[in-house]
């Protein structure tokens, strides 16, 4: 009798447990941060700084291309700054993929293209840690990755 109880009790916590994993992704929290990511392109490219602020947490971290770390909103906005100032060009932020880790946070992963003046199209790769709070989706985190063999 008692092994029939437990067995119970584990399929009613396994089950439980397995239906509140459930983070099957809506239409609307995908939009949501695809607009994100697109507000952030945005900021990019005119260097709005208040825009920024505004969809960065503010224990952001990036690691960008070069390698360098930025920290803190402080030190991500003054880098980004920099940056755009080093690599002019449009940016294009392209989401190809948005995995929930759970109902508040979620990696997205994004094809980065910078139109140069020449012409050229630099290829990267970012990836983009986002988090739900009462004020919406903000970044957290921000890898940009250069393919081997691109400079």
């Amino acid at each position: 009798m008692k092994k029939s109880v437990l067995f119970i009790v584990l399929i009613v916590l396994g089950t439980s447990h397995t239906l509140a994993q459930n983070n099957t992704p809506d239409h609307k929290r995908k939009q949501d941060i695809t607009t994100l990511i697109d507000q952030y392109a945005q900021a990019r490219e005119k260097k709005d700084t208040v825009l920024l602020k505004s969809i960065l947490t503010s224990d952001v971290d990036q690691l960008v291309s070069s390698g360098e770390w930025r920290d803190g909103i402080k030190a991500s906005v003054n880098g980004m700054l920099r940056s755009s100032d080093s690599n002019p060009g449009s940016r294009k932020l392209i989401v190809e993929k948005i995995r929930f880790i759970n109902s508040e946070s979620a990696i997205v992963d994004a094809r980065y293209e910078i139109q140069n003046a020449d012409g050229t199209t630099r290829k990267m790769w970012s990836t983009f840690i986002v988090k739900h709070s009462k004020n919406g989706w903000k970044i957290t985190a921000i890898r940009n990755m250069l393919p081997a063999g691109q400079s």
